[in-house]
């Protein structure tokens, strides 16, 4: 089942750590280099994905051309594109040998069948939602940095 409580929500953003923004943009302008942005300034390690910029920065920080090149596990992948390309990225992100545990998808971005899938692999699932949003309504402090 999607999770769309405050409880849940609330768990899911307080348990992850590093997080794929799939679909960020280089135009500072764009929600998804904003939210790559904020969640990086909230202490999440945040890996922007984006073929077309892989090997260069997105929002101050190194963009990968696809989720197998993201240099170590990932806990969330947050899915910045159209509903029709959810199920190539939930695909992407299954075949990754450390899956995550979320698959989220921004506002107006759904895709039920994927949904069904990615929770019927394991993966908790938040759709049709923003994390910035999220954080900033459940009153979510920042994260500390990483021991080490």
């Amino acid at each position: 089942m999607t999770q769309t409580s405050p409880d849940a929500i609330r768990q899911i953003l307080s348990s992850v750590r590093t997080i794929a923004v799939v679909g960020a943009s280089p135009n500072p302008s764009r929600d998804s280099h904003i939210v790559a942005a904020f969640l990086a300034a909230r202490g999440y390690r945040v890996f922007p994905v984006n073929p077309g910029h892989g090997g260069k920065e997105i929002a101050g920080l190194m963009t990968y051309a696809s989720l197998a090149e993201v240099p170590e596990p990932i806990d969330m992948v947050d899915v910045f594109r159209a509903s029709e390309h959810v199920p190539a990225v939930l695909e992407e992100t299954l075949a990754l040998a450390n899956r995550p545990g979320v698959f989220w998808t921004q506002l107006g971005v759904r895709d039920d069948a994927s949904a069904a899938r990615a929770e019927a692999a394991g993966l908790a699932v938040v759709m049709d939602r923003c994390p910035k949003i999220e954080i900033a309504e459940l009153g979510l402090p920042r994260r500390s940095p990483e021991p080490g």
